[in-house]
C-alpha cells in the first residue's frame, strides 16, 4: 500500500487539473484520506464524482466538509455494517490463526498512525527467530509479565535500553557548574524545609467530585480571568477605560478580551477573534493583525489591543499588550546579611519509568542508583508511574491491579532511598492509569507512605517552597499543547521561550482554552488550584519535546525530558538552589545557581 502524504494529494489534484486556493485544503484532504482509509487516487475519484453531481463544486473547505458528510460518512457506515457480517463467513481454526489475523489488522492500523511515544527507527536487519510482540505476549507464560513487586529478573528487559550509550552525559547546562559537587552531597533530607506554597488548607489535598460542571460556571471562571488580568493591564499601562468590542469608532480604541478562533479549526492570522467580557458587551470582533510588527497569540490568551474599528465589525490592531508576570517570592523573615544558607540539591525526573517494549522498571532502578550515588536533598518525581499509553498496560497484560503496581513501585523508591534520607515529592500525571484523569489533579492517596516524613504527595499543578525557593511543578505537557495552537510573527524568538513567557504572564499553569481533547478540565477547581500564586523561581515543565533549560523574565524554566523515550533511555535534571538576598546593585539574584540535564 503506497504512502499517503501531501505530495501524493497534490499530484492527484494536478492530474485532474483541480485548482485550490489554500494549503489547508491539502491538509483536509489528507485528513479525510487517513480517517477513511482511502488512497490519494481513490479520494480524488470520489471527489470528482461528488463534484460532478453537484454541478461542478469548487474545491474549498466548506465543500470538503459537505463531501465528508454526504459521501465519506455513508461509506464508513457501509464498511462497518459489512464488517459485522464478515465473522459469520470467517473461520479461524487455531490460536496461531487468531494471532496472525490480529497482527494483520494491527499492521493496517499502524500504517496510518503517527508515532507519538518516542518511536525509534525500525532495524533493517532480520532477527534470527522473528516473533511479534503480540505472539510473544499471547503465547508466553503470565509469569514472564514482570510486575514491579520485586523487579524480578524473569521479565524480559528492553535490549535497546540496556544497550544505550552516553550514560551520565550532561546534555544541557545552565549557570556556573564549576566547583559544584553533585556526587556525595550532604544528604540533609528531612532537615530541608519543604512545603506547598498554598499551605495545607488552601492546596488541593484530596480527590473531589467532578463531571458536574455547568457551562455557566465555566463562563464565570473565564470572565473572572479576563477581568482580573484586564485590571492589572489597565493599571500598568495607564489605560483610562476599555471600549466595547463591537462599537464603531473613528478614533483609536482599546479593547480587552480573550483570543479565540472563528471556527473549530486551528488558529491562524486570518481567524483571530477577540471575545470581550460581559462588562464590555460580551461580543466577538474579528481582528486584523496586518499592522502589528510582531505578535504571539494562542486561544484563551487575555490581551489588550489598541486599534481602529470604524465599522464595528473588524478591529485593525496597531498595538498589543500580552500580560504581566506576578512578583517573585519574598520570605516574610529576611535572613541576616552574614547568614548564607547552604545550597540545596534537587533531582527532577519525569515518567514513564519503563521502556515502551517492556514492563521492567530498569530505568527507575538506574535512577535510584543515581540518587544513592549523588545523595540529593530533594527528589521530585513526576508521573506517569503506571503509564496508560504503555502497550502492555493498554492490553491489560499484567498480573496485578494497576493500583498494586503503583504502590509497589513507590514503595521501592522509598525503600531504595532510605539510606540517603532525601525528601521525596510525588506528582501525578494525566497518564497515570490508576489515578483520576482530571485537571487539576489531586495528589496520590497512599496513607501508609504519607506517614513517612520524607514523603510529600503533591497535586498537579503545584508550587513548592524548598528552603525559601519557589518551584512551579506540572506534569501536564503544556508545551506540546500550546505549541500546536500558538501563532506568532516574532523574528528572532524561539517557540519555547514564547510559550514559557505566556505561562508566566497569563499567571496560569494551563492558560489554553479550549484545552486539547484528552484534557478533562474542572474549571471551578482550576480557578482555585491551577493558577500561579506568584512567579516561581524555577518552573519545571516536562514535555515530549526536546529537553532544555531557559531563563525567561527571571524564571529558570526546565524541561528535564522523560526518563525513557520509547525503547531507549531518556534524561533527568539536577539543580543547585540557594535563597539569596539582592545583589549589590539592588537587582534580584536568581536562586538557581546551576542546573543540568543528564542522560540516564
Amino acid at each position: 500500500m503506497s504512502t499517503i502524504n501531501l505530495e501524493t494529494i497534490k499530484s492527484e489534484l494536478e492530474m485532474f487539473g483541480i485548482d485550490y486556493d489554500d494549503e489547508a485544503i491539502l491538509d483536509k484532504l489528507l485528513e479525510q484520506s487517513i480517517c477513511n482509509r482511502l488512497q490519494a487516487d481513490q479520494i480524488m475519484l470520489e471527489w470528482v464524482a461528488f463534484s460532478v453531481t453537484k454541478s461542478g463544486l469548487k474545491l474549498n473547505i466548506d465543500n470538503l466538509e459537505q463531501f465528508e458528510h454526504e459521501v465519506l460518512s455513508k461509506k464508513n457506515k457501509l464498511r462497518q455494517s459489512s464488517k459485522k457480517e464478515e465473522p459469520h463467513n470467517l473461520t479461524i481454526h487455531t490460536l496461531q490463526d487468531l494471532i496472525k489475523e490480529e497482527e494483520e489488522q494491527d499492521n493496517l492500523l499502524d500504517s496510518y498512525s503517527t508515532p507519538a511515544k518516542g518511536s525509534q527507527k525500525r532495524s533493517l536487519s532480520t532477527p534470527e527467530h522473528p516473533q511479534s510482540k503480540r505472539s510473544a505476549a499471547l503465547l508466553a507464560s503470565p509469569g514472564l509479565l514482570l510486575s514491579p513487586a520485586s523487579f524480578s529478573p524473569s521479565g524480559t528487559p528492553s535490549q535497546k535500553y540496556s544497550q544505550r550509550g552516553a550514560k551520565g552525559e550532561v546534555v544541557v547546562k545552565f549557570g556556573s557548574s564549576e566547583g559544584s559537587q553533585w556526587a556525595g552531597g550532604n544528604g540533609r533530607g528531612v532537615g530541608v524545609s519543604l512545603e506547598l506554597l498554598e499551605g495545607p488548607e488552601e492546596s488541593l489535598r484530596s480527590s473531589y467530585k467532578f463531571m458536574f460542571q455547568r457551562l455557566r460556571d465555566v463562563r464565570n471562571v473565564l470572565t473572572d480571568k479576563i477581568e482580573e488580568l484586564g485590571e492589572t493591564l489597565r493599571t500598568h499601562f495607564n489605560i483610562e477605560e476599555f471600549s466595547p468590542a463591537a462599537l464603531p469608532a473613528q478614533d483609536s480604541i482599546t479593547i480587552l478580551g480573550q483570543v479565540c478562533c472563528d471556527s473549530k479549526g486551528k488558529l491562524n492570522a486570518q481567524s483571530v477573534v477577540l471575545e470581550a467580557g460581559p462588562e464590555h458587551g460580551a461580543q466577538l470582533v474579528p481582528v486584523d493583525l496586518s499592522e502589528l510588527k510582531e505578535y504571539s497569540l494562542f486561544p484563551g490568551q487575555v490581551v489588550v489591543m489598541e486599534g481602529l474599528n470604524t465599522t464595528g465589525r473588524r478591529l485593525v490592531a496597531s498595538k498589543l499588550h500580552e500580560g504581566l508576570p506576578l512578583p517573585f517570592y519574598t520570605p516574610e523573615v529576611k535572613q541576616e546579611m552574614d547568614e548564607v544558607p547552604e545550597p540545596v540539591s534537587v533531582l527532577v525526573a519525569c515518567g514513564p519509568y519503563t521502556p515502551s517494549d517492556s514492563l521492567t522498571f530498569d530505568p527507575l532502578l538506574d535512577l535510584i542508583s543515581v540518587i544513592v550515588r549523588d545523595r540529593p536533598d530533594v527528589c521530585v518525581l513526576l508521573g506517569p508511574f503506571v503509564d496508560a499509553k504503555h502497550e502492555q498496560i493498554e492490553k491489560a497484560q499484567v498480573t496485578e491491579t494497576f493500583e498494586a503496581i503503583f504502590t509497589r513501585c513507590v514503595e521501592s523508591i522509598v525503600e531504595g532511598t532510605k539510606s540517603v534520607g532525601c525528601r521525596l515529592v510525588f506528582v501525578p500525571s494525566q497518564r497515570d492509569v490508576h489515578h483520576h484523569p482530571i485537571y487539576p489533579q489531586p495528589p496520590f492517596s497512599l496513607p501508609d507512605l504519607c506517614k513517612d516524613q520524607r514523603v510529600t504527595m503533591a497535586p498537579d499543578p503545584c508550587t513548592l517552597l524548598v528552603e525559601g525557593v519557589a518551584l512551579g511543578l506540572t506534569s501536564t505537557d503544556i508545551l506540546f499543547h500550546m505549541g500546536a495552537e500558538e501563532i506568532s510573527c516574532a523574528p528572532g524568538s524561539d517557540r519555547f521561550s514564547r510559550i514559557l513567557k505566556h505561562l508566566l504572564t497569563q499567571r496560569s499553569y494551563y492558560p489554553l482554552y479550549p484545552p486539547v481533547e484528552d484534557m478533562n478540565m474542572d474549571y471551578e477547581k482550576f480557578q482555585s488550584y491551577g493558577q500561579m500564586p506568584l512567579t516561581p523561581d524555577v518552573l519545571v515543565v516536562p514535555s515530549e519535546l526536546r529537553y532544555f533549560i531557559k531563563e525567561v523574565i527571571g524564571c529558570v524554566c526546565v524541561n528535564p525530558g522523560r526518563l525513557t523515550k520509547g525503547q531507549v533511555g531518556g534524561t533527568y535534571s539536577r539543580l543547585l538552589i540557594q535563597r539569596s538576598s539582592q545583589s549589590e546593585d539592588g537587582q534580584r539574584a536568581s536562586p538557581c545557581l546551576t542546573c543540568q540535564v543528564v542522560k540516564i
